[in-house]
């Protein structure tokens, strides 16, 4: 070590006359003494001698030079002392002192700058930063030679040089290493094997922590299975065997889920089985189309949506189905509604035309049909009913209401024979319901009776009456008697022969009273 060079610093004289630090000193009579302080500085000056020939040497041994094999320096002959004093030229404790604090600067750079050399050798500098690094140590050896020619202050701006160089090496590791990640990537994508291996094992020399790099060497070491599975599936897909090559794209993903070669080929194979489905599908709906089994080819339609894919497709075919049966369904109840017009059955026609206008409420012909037959639903149920009650036609205001009901059927354009029979059943009853007819009331003289909402006819043996066909109601009432009521038709050919009307049930008085 440069440190084993050093000169042994032999005891100094301090001679007055010689010294420049006492020459600038003002001038002091002989027999003055010399100051305290100038004693306390003497004694400084030694102790600081002592410390660089004893002290220093024992701390710097434990640096090394790193580079370059020593060079041994001879130590100049050793000349006879011809006197107990230093030569002229002997270098002072203070600057020794100076020189000490100098060396050990140079050797605390170097000693940071080996720690970082050592770095740099546990990441393999050798394979990502070799010319750097060589640069680097030829500072620091430039930095030793300055170091054995006692040119501490050179030596220490060599070596930091040097560490500068190597610490810029040690802050590029996360470039350096994302590099080697991504060119390993590339090798993976290329099917490089062996360069893969490479470039993440110096990431992993870089990083030993890194997953990135771990992840890549173990992928790196399945790749070329990888590839001869993947050559594998490639043939068997060119030969049409599409579930086979599916089957081996999946087997290299097992190996290397990361690879996105057998994901791609294996996700377009799988989508292209899928569409074969969906096509097949969908053609077995178009069938049972044409073999009018429209349900059937919905529901054949509607698993081709439940692929997954092209489901705008299976939709659009969904809904032309519907449309189409919709179409079928349509024109039949149109057809049946016609059929029900024209047999005057007006109540299936309004279901007709009602179950068209559920399937689309925008057809006009629909709404159109369902307003003009509930209109003749209600006509015909009106006619029905006064046919069928022709002796409310006594009242006034009915015979003007069924008179109106008559008025508007005879006004239909194009009736129909249902309606003509009726009208004309209609007409007679309501011409008959206006001629009167002779009715005769039999009584016993003491009975009062009454004609309800027609005449009091008091009390007789028998009496006559003209009354308009219609249905009646005749009361007798007699003290001591129960009251009778007698309810008659007239006309219809069912006018009776005579109307009897006769209290003749004496009321017994209850014992309580």
């Amino acid at each position: 070590m440069p440190d084993k060079d050093i000169d042994k610093i032999e005891p100094v004289e301090f001679d007055a006359g010689n010294s420049p630090a006492l020459n600038a000193a003002p001038a002091v009579t002989r027999e003055a003494r010399p100051s305290i302080w100038l004693w306390l500085g003497l004694g400084g000056l030694v102790v600081v001698a002592l410390a660089v020939i004893f002290v220093l040497p024992a701390l710097v041994s434990e640096y090394k030079l790193p580079l370059e094999r020593r060079v041994q320096v001879a130590a100049p002959p050793s000349t006879p002392a011809t006197s107990s004093r230093p030569a002229a030229n002997s270098v002072s404790p203070f600057t020794e002192a100076q020189r000490a604090i100098q060396r050990k600067a140079a050797q605390d750079v170097l000693a940071e700058l080996l720690e970082s050399q050592a770095e740099l050798d546990d990441r393999v500098v050798s394979s990502w930063g070799q010319e750097s690094y060589q640069a680097a140590l030829s500072l620091a050896q430039l930095g030793d030679e300055a170091y054995l020619e006692q040119d501490f202050i050179g030596a220490r701006d060599r070596y930091e040089e040097g560490l500068e160089g190597l610490q810029n090496l040690l802050a590029r590791i996360p470039q350096v290493l994302a590099q080697q990640l991504t060119d390993g990537e590339a090798a993976l994508e290329a099917g490089d094997s062996a360069l893969a291996l490479e470039k993440f094992t110096i990431a992993l020399q870089l990083d030993p922590e890194s997953e990135p790099a771990m992840i890549g060497l173990e992928r790196a070491g399945t790749l070329d299975e990888v590839n001869g599975i993947l050559a594998q599936a490639d043939q068997q897909r060119a030969a049409g065997q599409l579930e086979d090559a599916l089957g081996l794209y999946r087997s290299a993903l097992n190996l290397d889920p990361l690879n996105r070669t057998a994901r791609e080929l294996s996700e377009q194979v799988d989508r292209q089985l899928l569409e074969n489905r969906f096509a097949r599908v969908m053609s077995e709906g178009f069938n049972l189309l044409q073999n009018d089994q429209p349900q059937r080819a919905i529901e054949a339609f509607q698993r081709a949506a439940a692929l997954g894919i092209n489901r705008n497709q299976a939709e659009a075919a969904i809904q032309q189905t519907r449309d189409e049966v919709a179409r079928v369904e349509i024109e039949r109840l149109r057809a049946e509604a016609t059929t029900a017009e024209n047999a005057e059955q007006w109540q299936q026609a309004v279901t007709a035309y009602q179950s068209v206008l559920e399937i689309d409420a925008n057809l006009l012909f629909a709404q159109r049909g369902l307003d003009y037959a509930s209109k003749r639903l209600r006509l015909d149920q009106l006619l029905q009913g006064a046919i069928a009650n022709p002796d409310r036609f006594a009242d006034n205001e009915v015979y003007q209401q069924t008179l109106d009901v008559y008025f508007t059927g005879r006004a239909i354009e194009n009736p129909g024979s249902r309606l003509l029979d009726q009208l004309d059943r209609l007409q007679a009853l309501l011409e008959n319901s206006q001629v009167p007819v002779s009715v005769s009331f039999v009584s016993d003289n003491a009975t009062q009776v009454t004609l309800l909402r027609h005449a009091e006819l008091g009390t007789f043996e028998s009496t006559t009456l003209d009354l308009k066909p219609g249905r009646y109601v005749a009361v007798g009432i007699r003290e001591g008697y129960r009251d009778v009521r007698q309810e008659f038709m007239v006309g219809f050919g069912q006018t009776p022969e005579a109307v009897v009307v006769r209290c003749d049930e004496p009321i017994v008085a209850s014992r309580g009273r």
